[in-house]
């Protein structure tokens, strides 16, 4: 045990952690790095540029003539995949916190690094991309100084590019981090971190061993459903999955045991052997809190059980989704999906796509409301159609968070701006180092689910990092606001709007939904309505064929016979005629600036 050492990468998004894991398995003579991200495997990580699971690997390293075992997890930088690095944490002794020096600490470093020092890492500062021309090493060393308060000599300098100080981050990490604790001889204790499903073998579960060791062929029980095993095989993470007769304490390894059913394995249950099991679980990671909560409907209605089955499978690979059946007037079956952010609900909605082959249609993104009716009862609403009649409300509190925005005094003007006008309060702001400044701003969540992010970094020329905290709920003047199609309410459109801007997005709404429903053979009557009152209107007007072509000459009655006549077909087929909505109308709500 003495010789493995378990640490993971973390930093701010785009800081060169995947690259840096690159260097590091080539000089380890893990892998031929023989194109770059080498741990980013899925092809839409690669499109993007950006790593969305942790990927674990294990590596050799030969230091003063003895080998040590390092067991590496690359982990993401978005703070929409901040739980994957919270699973990764909680497998490691220690981390290499990742700071370019170009940029200096920016908003999801200092996020990450909490969360590093809540499970008492050792944390090893890395100055990256120092190569750079445009890099500060100096300037960026002080600010990490600031935050950590330590030694200058501490912190290490590296390139992922050219590979400079990749040995002495290695020695660092020999030297440095301590060896996992832990009793070879106790029973068995492992904690799962992360799970994936494969067609063919069924389903493979990551874990670290705490306590005592595991064999091939051993019986084991999971602590958390109950439900015993066989261990098929057992290994440890490679490029590929590694097979080895035993693991002991302190390893990094997978276990295939032939599990068909997603349901019965969950990041941070307990694996413990059948015949001697432990006495406790290990306590696991905190439940996820998804922050967006978006309807995901199958195009086609039969396909709801495979839709089922299809998020299932990706939950087992993402643990921080979460869903749950419901059901709409206009959509059919579908399910209520929570998600940590816009980005991870894009990605969920690529991932079914590519992997699983689901088509699907997902509505407007919201939050999560508590509604208290004039009895004093509170109710939980995930979606506006669940809203009780006004007339029974007496308030509504909606979820509030604790932002900060890292960024150039010279923005500070223009964030601001935008900050008011969604709903923010500027807490306080301190001055990090020269010209760059902490603003902290209590806003609703509401406000910063749809663009929020995309607007930050457009005003602020992408040099503001942003992260946030829940800080809880708080009431709140929020009305629902219906969208209706001829008079029939879309209950996929209907959203929950701040009342100051609620006429000003609905006639918004209007306008847009005029631009994207296509016309039919009668008006469509597009109105936005709090309530029983209509505050905006838009008509698509009819597709009408010229009826009085033939008529030459003639008195005016017989066009007008035929004109009447026209319009009562137009009116019967306005009653018996529907209005297909289409999924840009729904997306479009997102971009309605």
């Amino acid at each position: 045990m003495n010789h493995i050492r378990n640490f993971c990468i973390i930093a701010h998004i785009d800081h060169g952690k995947s690259t840096l894991a690159d260097r590091l398995l080539e000089r380890t003579k893990t892998v031929k790095v023989t194109e770059g991200q080498m741990l980013d495997d899925m092809d839409l990580e690669r499109e993007r540029g950006i790593t969305i699971k942790s990927h674990a690997i294990q590596m050799d390293y030969e230091m003063d003539g003895e080998t040590y075992r390092l067991n590496l997890i690359d982990t993401p930088g978005h703070v929409d995949f901040a739980y994957e690095v919270s699973r990764s944490i909680a497998a490691c002794e220690g981390c290499l916190l990742l700071v370019d020096s170009t940029q200096g600490v920016q908003a999801q470093t200092i996020s990450n690094l909490y969360m590093a020092i809540e499970h008492n890492l050792e944390i090893i500062p890395v100055l990256s991309k120092c190569d750079m021309v445009n890099s500060m090493p100096e300037e960026v060393e002080d600010e990490i100084i600031d935050l950590l308060g330590c030694k200058r000599e501490e912190i290490l300098r590296a390139s992922g590019k050219t590979g400079e100080g990749v040995d002495e981050i290695l020695r660092a990490v020999v030297e440095r981090i301590p060896a996992p604790t832990g009793d070879e001889n106790a029973s068995l204790q492992a904690l799962i971190f992360d799970s994936v499903f494969n067609p063919f073998r069924g389903i493979i579960a990551y874990f670290k061993i705490e306590n005592g060791c595991i064999h091939k062929d051993e019986d084991v029980i999971f602590v958390n459903t109950q439900k015993s095993y066989h261990a098929d095989e057992i290994g440890v993470l490679k490029m590929d999955l590694s097979p080895r007769k035993e693991l002991k304490c302190g390893d990094v390894g997978y276990i295939v045991s032939g599990i068909k059913t997603a349901t019965e394995v969950k990041v941070g249950d307990t694996i413990t052997s059948v015949e001697n099991p432990c006495e406790k679980a290990i306590a696991g990671f905190e439940e996820v809190k998804p922050m967006v909560f978006a309807g995901v409907y199958p195009i086609e209605t039969e396909d709801f059980e495979q839709l089922r089955a299809s998020l299932e499978k990706l939950q087992l690979n993402d643990a921080s989704l979460t869903f749950q059946p419901e059901s709409s007037v206009a959509l059919g079956f579908g399910f209520r999906c929570g998600f940590l952010g816009l980005l991870h609900m894009e990605i969920v909605q690529e991932r079914l796509d590519r992997e699983f082959n689901m088509n699907v249609i997902t509505t407007v993104p919201n939050v999560s409301y508590n509604v208290y009716d004039k009895h004093g009862e509170m109710m939980e609403v995930h979606n506006p159609a669940g809203m009780p009649d006004q007339t029974e409300i007496d308030h509504i509190e909606e979820p509030y968070i604790r932002a900060s925005i890292i960024t150039r005094t010279e923005y500070i003007g223009n964030i601001m701006t935008l900050c008011l006008g969604k709903r923010g309060e500027l807490v306080k702001q301190e001055y990090v180092s020269g010209d760059r400044v902490e603003l902290y701003y209590d806003m609703p969540l509401a406000e910063i689910v749809i663009d929020f992010y995309d607007k930050l970094k457009s005003i602020s020329k992408g040099y503001a990092s942003f992260d946030y905290h829940p800080i809880g709920f708080r009431p709140s003047k929020l009305v629902k606001l219906d969208i209706l199609l001829n008079g029939e309410p879309v209950d996929a459109l209907s959203t929950l709007t701040h009342v100051d801007n609620s006429v000003y997005f609905g006639r918004r709404m209007c306008e847009k939904l005029k631009e994207l429903l296509p016309r039919q053979q009668f008006d469509i009557a597009i109105q936005a309505a709090i309530g029983a009152k209509i505050i905006a209107r838009e008509t698509v007007k009819q597709v009408r064929k010229d009826v009085t072509a033939k008529c030459y000459g003639g008195d005016i009655s017989r066009k007008r016979k035929l004109l009447e006549k026209q319009k009562r077909g137009k009116k019967r087929m306005k009653e018996i005629g529907n209005v297909q909505v289409p999924q840009k109308a729904f997306l479009a709500v997102l971009k309605l600036d």
